[in-house]
């Protein structure tokens, strides 16, 4: 250790022993690690914190991902995914499309279901209770992970509901826990131009409070590497991490790099891997009260999420099955899908200890024991 922080500056010595002496750091620590400490400095001192808490443990699950519809209305500018109705791709996708969907690609033993996609102008919230109804139904012990806050304000406005409502229906016919996404940065002056139609900051803390209040767990994301600043990112994580004081609801949290293909942000460049790899350490070293941080493969690539477990990141995400297009539309992996076993090989071989998860990271496998 003395060796490593031999040639250190005084604020980066601080923050390796506030780090060893398990001390939050603060936002002025976490910006002085971005603007002026290199990725390997930072990778060391989330790998402290990392396996502190999890040893060489790296967590997966075998899930999917259901994408309703990509036709969506707020039409933000670094998104990929989205289509207007005679654009091509666009799809929609019915009830019985999705429940096809599921049987097909549920054959390996999913614990997950992920529901989510773009805000259709004519999918309200009743045509989502039916399918949550059915899917329940059909598929009794399986997580449901649905909808973003965005989605969610999106139902309570066309339903003249409150969000409390809305995600009290949505509970009762079978959702487990929110998606995470939507989060983008959490700033509206940054807003106005990635997404103005989208759900404001002060909204999509308050529709999670609200979800983790009534007892519904989330995850949280960053969207990074477009027109943010570092600071940006530090107030966007400090809003994260005074929520999770408060409630303690969020599950995981997932930095999503920007990807430039397909939209019409037009920044043609892309966040360079030792940076995203730095972007990983720094958010495990200040999210010190959200337990998990997942390095998100179909976005990142196997390898760079393999690589990212040395960063901070405990959690691979799932087997997917090929059941997602959002990153893949961005340039991400063409055909997000793994086997559960090449996952487990994959860590393996990376070093560490593959173990199987559900939803609320309780392990499944019976012959490991968390």
């Amino acid at each position: 250790m003395k060796e490593i922080l031999q040639h250190r500056s005084v604020k980066e010595i601080e923050i390796a022993e506030a780090v060893f002496d398990d001390i939050r750091i603060s936002s002025e620590q976490a910006l002085y690690l971005y603007e002026n400490s290199d990725p390997v400095f930072c990778g060391w001192l989330a790998n402290i914190l990392k396996e502190r808490n999890y040893n060489q443990r790296v967590f997966y699950n075998k899930n999917i991902h259901v994408e309703v519809s990509n036709i969506c209305i707020n039409r933000c500018s670094f998104c990929s995914f989205y289509r207007d109705r005679l654009d091509s791709p666009a799809w929609e996708m019915s009830i019985d499309d999705i429940m096809v969907l599921i049987a097909e690609k549920s054959t390996d033993g999913i614990t997950e279901i992920h529901i989510t996609g773009g805000l259709h102008p004519e999918k309200k919230l009743a045509f989502y209770v039916e399918l949550l109804t059915q899917i329940r139904a059909k598929y009794p012990e399986v997580h449901i992970k649905a909808f973003t806050a965005v989605e969610i304000e999106y139902f309570a406005k066309t339903e003249n509901r409150s969000y409390q409502d809305v995600l009290g229906i949505l509970k009762s016919c079978g959702m487990n826990s929110l998606a995470g996404g939507g989060a983008e940065i959490l700033d509206d002056n940054i807003r106005e131009i990635l997404c103005p139609l989208k759900t404001k900051s002060q909204t999509w803390l308050e529709i999670h409070r609200i979800a983790h209040e009534m007892g519904i767990k989330s995850n949280c994301t960053i969207l990074y590497g477009h027109i943010e600043k570092y600071k940006d990112r530090v107030y966007h994580m400090r809003k994260l991490r005074e929520l999770q004081d408060r409630t303690g609801g969020f599950n995981c949290f997932i930095p999503l790099k920007y990807k430039s293909h397909g939209n019409s942000l037009e920044i043609n460049t892309e966040t360079s891997l030792s940076e995203e790899l730095k972007n990983y350490a720094i958010s495990r070293l200040f999210l010190d009260n959200i337990p998990h941080i997942k390095a998100y493969w179909p976005m990142s690539g196997v390898e760079m999420a393999l690589m990212a477990l040395s960063f901070g990141a405990d959690d691979f995400d799932g087997t997917i099955s090929d059941s997602t297009k959002i990153y893949s539309m961005a340039g991400g992996e063409k055909k997000p899908e793994l086997s559960e076993n090449q996952i487990r090989n994959l860590l393996s071989e990376a070093g560490f200890i593959a173990f199987e998860r559900n939803s609320e990271y309780v392990v499944i496998a019976e012959n490991e024991i968390y």
